[in-house]
C-alpha cells in the first residue's frame, strides 16, 4: 500500500535527505535537520507521487490520502501541544510547495493557515498581543485569496494603501490592532464581493484548498517557464510541506530571516544573510522593508547603521552560528537557511544547498576540498561546466571613466549594458529583435522570469542581497543591481530620476553587478582570465580527465586566446574564414568566376601567399601542438558577388567586363547549395584549389618547424565525404603536393590526411573510408542536418515549437541527438576503428563545447573534442566529469 504522507519534528521524521525524488528538496531536508535534533517546527510531506496521481486523474486525490493527512495533522497537534482546528488554542499551519530541484518563487505558499473570526481571537489570547493575531490574520486573507480564491494581491493592496493614507499612517507597522481589524473587514467584503460568498472559516476547508493550491502552481507559467530555462522535467513534480506555524512578527523578541553559511557571490567563509525584527518571511525577500545584517562584521562593511542579529538576540545568533556549522559539515556544502525567532526561541523552517554565482562556486568547491570536507574529485564534479560562462564575460575596465547615477547592492557579480526597458515583456521583445537590454524594475516578481532571462542585467529600487532579483540573477550568471533606492522609477512615462539626472527607455546605461553601481552609457569592459580557484579547478579537471580539448580556430588572436584557456591543439580550422577580408574576397571571386584553370590558378596564386601566412601563424602560435586544417569546403553561392558594387569590384580587378561576371554568377546558382558544389565536390572539379591550399599548409609547416625548432605535424581534413573513392582522389593530391614540397625544400614532411564524418552514408561506410584516413573529425553541425533532413539556418521558425510541444527533448543543434545522430557515431567510430587500430577520433561541430554531449564522446571513446576558445574551460570541465562518471559506474 502506498504511504503519500511523511512526518517530521520532534527530533525525528519518517523520511531523509536522501528521499528528495519522493519529498522534494524542501522535506527531505526538512526530516533530516530532525533527524539530526535540530529545532524543526513539527509537520509533515505529501509526496511528489500525489503530484503525479493528481494530473494523472483529473485533479483528484488517492482515496487513502484524507486519511494519512488526518493523522499526520493529530501528530503535528501533539508534538505542538494544540490541535488544528481548535477555537480555544489552535495550530496554525503553512502550506508550502518543495520540488525535488529548487525553483525559488515559482511556486504558491500560504502561511497562517486555521486563522479565522474565531481562532484570531485565540491567538490574541495566547500572544497576549492582539496586534499581531489580526496583523498575522490579514496577512493570510489577502495571501489565501490570492493563492487559493484567485482575487488580486493588488486589490487588497490598494485597499491597505488607501487606509494608510485616509488615517495619516505610512507603514504597515503604524497600524494599531483596531485598524488592521478595520482593514479585515473591507478585505472580507472585497472577496465576498469578487466570489460571492463569504472567506471560508474552516480551517480543514482552508488546508485542501491550500494544498491543491500548490499542486496546481507546479503548472502555472512562472514555473513551466523556470523549469524550461533550467532543464528541470515536468515529470517530476512537486512536494507539498505542511509545517506549524512559528511567528517572527510576535514583537521585538522575534524576528526571521534567511542565511548562506558562505558568501554566495563570492564563496567567501562567513555567515551571509539578512533578517528582520517582528517580521513574516515573506517580509525579508519581498523589499518592503530595508533587512539587517546577520553579523557585526557585515554590518560594518555595509556601512548600516541598523543593529545586527549578532547584537538584538546574541544568544540565538550564537545557535544559529552553531547550527549553520553543523549543516554545512553534515551536508559537506554552502547550505540555504530559512530561520524564525518566536519570543527568543529559535526555529530552523529549512536548508538546502544554497544557491551561488560561478565565481563561488569554485571557490567553495576548492576550499571544501581544501579544508578536507570533499575530494578534490568531488570539488570537479560540483561545478557546472555551462555556469562557467558567467566568468568568461567582461568586468568594468578599472581606468574606465565611470559617470555614475546611482548605487546599490552589489546583488550578482559581472557587468553589462544594454538598453533601459522597464518590463519583462519588453525585454523579451527586444531581445528577439536583436537589442541588448538592461530590465530596470521597482522590484522583481516571479512573472517577470522571462524578462530577466532576456536582459543582460537586471537593476532593482527595492530589495537586499536575498531579493528575488538577486537570487534569480545568480542562479541566472546574469549582473545585479537591487536597493538602489536613490532612483525614482515611472513606469507611466517611462522613466528613472536619480537627483537631478533623468533617463528614459532606450536610454543606454552600464550595471555593475560586483560594485553595485549603475553608470550612464556604454562603457569599456575587460576580458577574463584564468586565474585563483578556476586555475585550480582547472588543474583538478586536467588530471582527472581522458579526452583531450582542442579549439576551433582559424586566426591567430583567436588561437591565442584558446591557448590560454588551456587549448591543446586546433581540431578545426575553417580555411573559408580566411578568405572573407579586403583583397581576400576579390581573389576568391576571381577564382569562382574564371572560366578556365589558368583563370583559377592565377587567382589562386594570389591566395597562396596569404594562406601561408595564415597557417604559419598558426603553427607558431600552437608550438607543436596538433592542427586539423580544413579544406575549403562551403557552398560557392557564400562568396559570390550579389550587389552591382561588388560585381564592378570584381570586374575591375580581373580586366572583366561586368555584366559578363553577372551571367556567370548567376549561372553557378543552386537550388540547395548546403547539398551542392562545396566539400570534396569542390577540390575534386576544381583540384587546383586543394592542391593550393595543400601547398600552403606544408611550406608553412616546413617553415614553422624551422622557426620554432618543434616539427609540425599538420593534420589534413577532407570535408562532406560520401564514399572512399571521393577521399583517394582528393588524398592523391595532397600527397603529391606533399612530395612536391618535399623535393623542393629537401625535407621530409610528416603530415596526416583524413576526413569530417558529415554525412550518414560516411558514418555507414566508414570502414572503408578508414583505409584511407587516418583520423575522422565528426562534424555534427552538418551531420545533425542530413540526418534530420534539417536546414539549420531555417530551423529556428520550427526547433522552438518542437521543444515547447516535447516532439524534441531540446535542439538537435545545441546539443547532440545520441539516439539518432548518436548512433551513426557510434556506427562509425566503431567500423572505423576495426579496420584501423588506433583511428584518431574527434569531434569539432558545436556539440564540442556541450557538456551532454561531451560526455556522449566519453562513452564512444573519442580522442578528443573541439569547441570555439570561449568554451574551452566548460569542454576541459565537462570531459573531466565525464571521465569520472565513467569511471565510477
Amino acid at each position: 500500500m502506498a504511504k503519500w504522507v511523511y512526518g517530521f519534528g520532534g527530533g525525528q521524521a519518517d523520511g531523509a535527505a536522501t528521499m528528495k525524488s519522493l519529498l522534494g528538496g524542501k522535506g527531505a531536508n526538512l526530516a533530516e535537520m530532525s533527524n539530526l535534533g535540530l529545532p524543526v517546527p513539527p509537520g509533515f510531506t505529501i509526496t511528489t507521487e500525489v503530484c503525479t496521481y493528481y494530473y494523472s486523474n483529473g485533479q483528484t486525490y488517492p482515496a487513502d490520502l484524507d486519511a494519512e493527512i488526518d493523522t499526520a495533522l493529530a501528530e503535528i497537534g501533539r508534538i505542538a501541544g494544540r490541535p488544528f482546528g481548535d477555537p480555544d488554542d489552535p495550530l496554525l499551519v503553512s502550506v508550502r510547495s518543495g520540488a525535488r530541484a529548487s525553483m525559488p518563487g515559482m511556486m504558491d505558499t500560504v502561511l497562517n493557515l486555521g486563522l479565522n473570526d474565531d481562532t484570531v481571537e485565540a491567538l490574541a489570547r495566547r500572544g497576549g498581543d492582539r496586534r499581531f493575531a489580526l496583523d498575522s490574520y490579514r496577512r493570510f486573507i489577502q495571501m489565501y485569496s490570492d493563492v487559493v480564491l484567485g482575487v488580486e494581491h493588488g486589490a487588497f493592496e490598494e485597499i491597505l494603501e488607501s487606509f494608510k493614507e485616509g488615517n495619516g499612517h505610512t507603514l504597515d507597522t503604524d497600524l494599531s490592532a483596531d485598524d488592521w481589524a478595520a482593514v479585515i473587514a473591507r478585505f472580507k467584503a472585497l472577496v465576498e464581493e469578487e466570489l460571492g460568498r463569504p472567506f471560508p472559516q474552516d480551517p480543514r476547508e482552508q488546508l485542501w484548498g491550500s494544498i491543491s493550491a500548490v499542486f496546481s502552481s507546479w503548472m502555472n507559467a512562472r514555473a513551466i517557464t523556470y523549469r524550461r530555462l533550467h532543464d528541470i522535467p515536468e515529470s517530476w513534480g512537486t512536494a507539498v510541506n505542511v509545517q506549524a506555524m512559528v511567528f517572527g512578527n510576535m514583537g521585538e523578541t522575534s524576528a526571521t530571516g534567511v542565511a548562506f553559511t558562505r558568501n554566495p557571490s563570492t564563496g567567501d567563509r562567513a555567515l551571509y544573510g539578512e533578517f528582520l525584527v517582528n517580521a513574516q518571511g515573506e517580509d525579508v525577500v519581498a523589499g518592503i522593508r530595508t533587512p539587517q545584517d546577520l553579523t557585526e562584521a557585515a554590518r560594518k562593511a555595509s556601512g548600516s547603521d541598523r543593529p545586527s542579529l549578532e547584537t538584538v538576540m546574541p544568544d540565538a545568533y550564537t545557535e544559529f552560528a552553531a547550527i549553520c556549522e553543523t549543516l554545512e559539515r553534515h551536508y559537506r556544502d554552502m547550505q540555504d537557511v530559512e530561520f524564525t525567532v518566536e519570543q527568543g526561541r529559535l526555529w530552523m523552517l529549512q536548508t538546502r544547498n544554497g544557491k551561488r554565482t560561478a565565481k563561488a562556486a569554485l571557490k567553495i568547491a576548492v576550499d571544501l576540498a581544501e579544508e578536507g570536507l570533499i575530494s578534490e574529485e568531488e570539488a570537479v564534479a560540483r561545478i557546472d561546466p555551462a555556469s562557467l560562462d558567467q566568468l568568461l564575460h567582461p568586468t568594468i575596465d578599472p581606468k574606465a571613466e565611470r559617470n555614475r547615477f546611482a548605487t546599490g547592492l552589489p546583488a550578482s557579480p559581472g557587468a553589462a549594458t544594454g538598453e533601459i526597458v522597464f518590463t519583462a515583456d519588453e525585454a523579451e521583445d527586444l531581445k528577439g529583435k536583436g537589442h541588448q537590454v538592461i530590465l530596470v524594475r521597482v522590484e522583481t516578481s516571479p512573472e517577470d522570469i522571462h524578462g530577466m532571462h532576456a536582459a543582460e542585467g537586471i537593476l532593482t529600487t527595492r530589495g537586499g542581497m536575498t531579493s528575488h532579483a538577486a537570487v534569480v540573477a545568480r542562479g541566472m550568471g546574469r549582473p545585479c543591481v537591487s536597493g538602489a533606492g536613490a532612483i525614482r522609477i515611472d513606469y507611466r512615462t517611462e522613466t528613472m530620476i536619480a537627483g537631478d539626472v533623468t533617463l528614459k527607455k532606450g536610454d543606454k546605461i552600464t550595471i555593475d553587478g560586483t560594485a553595485g553601481e549603475v553608470l550612464i552609457g556604454e562603457v569599456s569592459m575587460l576580458q577574463p582570465e584564468l586565474s585563483g580557484d578556476f586555475a585550480k579547478l582547472m588543474v583538478w579537471a586536467d588530471r582527472a580527465r581522458r579526452m583531450k580539448v582542442r579549439t576551433n580556430a582559424e586566426t591567430p588572436a583567436d588561437a591565442r586566446v584558446a591557448r590560454e584557456f588551456g587549448a591543446e591543439g586546433i581540431g578545426l580550422c575553417r580555411t573559408e574564414h580566411m578568405f572573407f577580408e579586403g583583397d581576400r574576397i576579390i581573389a576568391v571571386r576571381e577564382m569562382i568566376l574564371a572560366e578556365d584553370e589558368d583563370g583559377r590558378r592565377a587567382a589562386l596564386a594570389k591566395l597562396l601567399p596569404m594562406q601561408r601566412q595564415d597557417f604559419l601563424d598558426l603553427f607558431e602560435i600552437m608550438g607543436g601542438l596538433p592542427v586539423t586544417i580544413r579544406l575549403l569546403d562551403p557552398p560557392l553561392h557564400e562568396f559570390l558577388p550579389k550587389t552591382d558594387e561588388d560585381i564592378a569590384d570584381v570586374a575591375a580587378a580581373m580586366g572583366a567586363d561586368a555584366e559578363k561576371l553577372r551571367e556567370r554568377a548567376e549561372a553557378l546558382f543552386e537550388f540547395n547549395p548546403m547539398l551542392g558544389h562545396r566539400g570534396c565536390r569542390l577540390a575534386i572539379t576544381y583540384p587546383e584549389i586543394a592542391e593550393m591550399q595543400a601547398r600552403a599548409i606544408f611550406e608553412a609547416a616546413v617553415e614553422a618547424g624551422e622557426k620554432t625548432g618543434k616539427p609540425v605535424v599538420p593534420e589534413v581534413m577532407v570535408p562532406l565525404v560520401a564514399t572512399k573513392a571521393e577521399l583517394d582522389l582528393v588524398k592523391s593530391l595532397i600527397d603529391a603536393m606533399a612530395a612536391a614540397v618535399t623535393a623542393e625544400r629537401g625535407t621530409t614532411i610528416d603530415y596526416h590526411v583524413g576526413t569530417m564524418i558529415e554525412l550518414p552514408r560516411a558514418a555507414l561506410s566508414a570502414g572503408g573510408i578508414a583505409e584511407s584516413a587516418e583520423f575522422f573529425s565528426f562534424g555534427t553541425n552538418d551531420l545533425t542536418q542530413t540526418t534530420y533532413g534539417i536546414s539549420r539556418d531555417d530551423a529556428a521558425r520550427f526547433l522552438g515549437v518542437y521543444v515547447q510541444k516535447g516532439v524534441f527533448e531540446q535542439d538537435p543543434f545545441v546539443s547532440l541527438d545520441q539516439d539518432g545522430v548518436g548512433e551513426l557515431v557510434k556506427i562509425a567510430a566503431e567500423r572505423g576503428r576495426a579496420v584501423r587500430d588506433g583511428l584518431k577520433l574527434g569531434i569539432c561541430g558545436e556539440h564540442g563545447g556541450d557538456p551532454a554531449s561531451i560526455g556522449f564522446c566519453e562513452t564512444v571513446g573519442l580522442d578528443y573534442v573541439s569547441c570555439s576558445p570561449f568554451r574551452l574551460p566548460i569542454a576541459r570541465l565537462a570531459a573531466a566529469q565525464a571521465a569520472l562518471l565513467l569511471h565510477k559506474a
